[in-house]
């Protein structure tokens, strides 16, 4: 089957010539492509030098570069690996093996559950953002993954071929994982070796600012993709808002036949209505999620039918 090795790149230059190396010693007979990020260091000339496939993707952000690469390259089978040298290309076997055996149609490298990235990696609230993301996706997706963040995976074609990413920047990883879910696609997980970024190598992350982001784009996609639980939650909340307000109201007509707050009494309306309007919400969205999946489904037989036929 063929494979194609993804690099995205924006200025690894102490790193990018290693990990091309590393991964045409482990498959020799793969297309191994670095998408060049508008890099301001020897990024793509070192990238050249080790005989990779050099492309530019000019749309700042790990979230386009990776939309364009699954919109240009066609391969069997597709590994996604992050340019700066952290991931070990010697695990790519197992990942690979997955997919091509129908296991998965996403094979994730698992950094979190052997330990390896909490001792390796030094940047503190990294650790608690991994685990802090790990945690809302399991409880709201009801699954059980040990990494939501990590930069290794392999992918099937299907999978690659019909991922309608949005994300622009580095939420790119938590999309795919949250899509995945959504999609109804296989995931496995196979627990890695991690290693910190050498000496010189910087993260390109920011730690607060990008963790943010992440929330943000967990909310996003729970709220588009489980229309029903999101706004039921604030509707619940909204609810017992307006029972705590409206509940002395409540008290005081039932002993006087009369209402002095008044003010309390609009505000638990108010508060009553919202809730029931939130829920509303909830049950008509979430049948227009529904009927989208099973369009999505459709177009995925469609597709894989295609495929089969042009095989032939």
């Amino acid at each position: 089957m063929k494979v194609a090795v993804l690099i995205p790149c924006y200025n690894e230059e102490l790193t990018v010539k290693k990990v091309v190396e590393d991964f045409r010693k482990e498959l020799p007979n793969a297309d191994i492509y670095v998408y060049n990020n508008n890099s301001t260091d020897k990024t793509v000339e070192l990238a050249k030098e080790a005989g990779a496939i050099v492309r530019n993707e000019y749309k700042q952000g790990k979230g386009n570069v990776v939309k364009t690469m699954f919109e240009e390259v066609e391969a069997d089978i597709y590994v996604l690996v992050d340019g700066d040298d952290t991931y070990p290309a010697s695990s790519v076997h197992d990942l690979i093996t997955l997919v091509e055996q129908g296991k998965a149609d996403m094979a994730v490298g698992d950094r979190l559950s052997n330990g390896t990235y909490k001792k390796e990696n030094k940047r503190t609230f990294h650790n608690f953002g991994n685990i802090l993301v790990k945690n809302a996706i399991n409880l709201s997706f009801n699954s059980d993954l040990n990494d939501i963040m990590t930069g290794y995976r392999a992918f099937s074609k299907k999978m690659v071929k019909n991922l309608p990413i949005t994300t622009k920047k580095f939420e790119v990883e938590t999309e795919m994982t949250l899509q995945a879910l959504d999609k109804n696609f296989i995931i496995k997980e196979i627990p890695i070796e991690y290693r910190d970024r050498p000496n010189g190598s910087s993260s390109k992350l920011n730690t607060i600012s990008d963790g943010i982001k992440v929330i943000k784009e967990i909310i996003r996609l729970f709220k588009d993709y489980k229309p029903l639980k999101f706004f039921m939650i604030i509707a619940l909340i909204l609810f017992i808002l307006g029972l705590i307000v409206g509940l002395p109201v409540i008290i005081e007509f039932i002993k006087t036949k009369y209402i002095t707050k008044v003010p309390s009494a609009i505000l638990a309306t108010g508060l009553i209505l919202l809730a029931v309007i939130f829920g509303q919400c909830g049950i008509i969205l979430d049948t227009y999620v529904k009927r989208n999946k099973e369009s999505y489904r459709l177009n995925i037989l469609r597709y894989t039918q295609l495929e089969q036929y042009f095989k032939k």
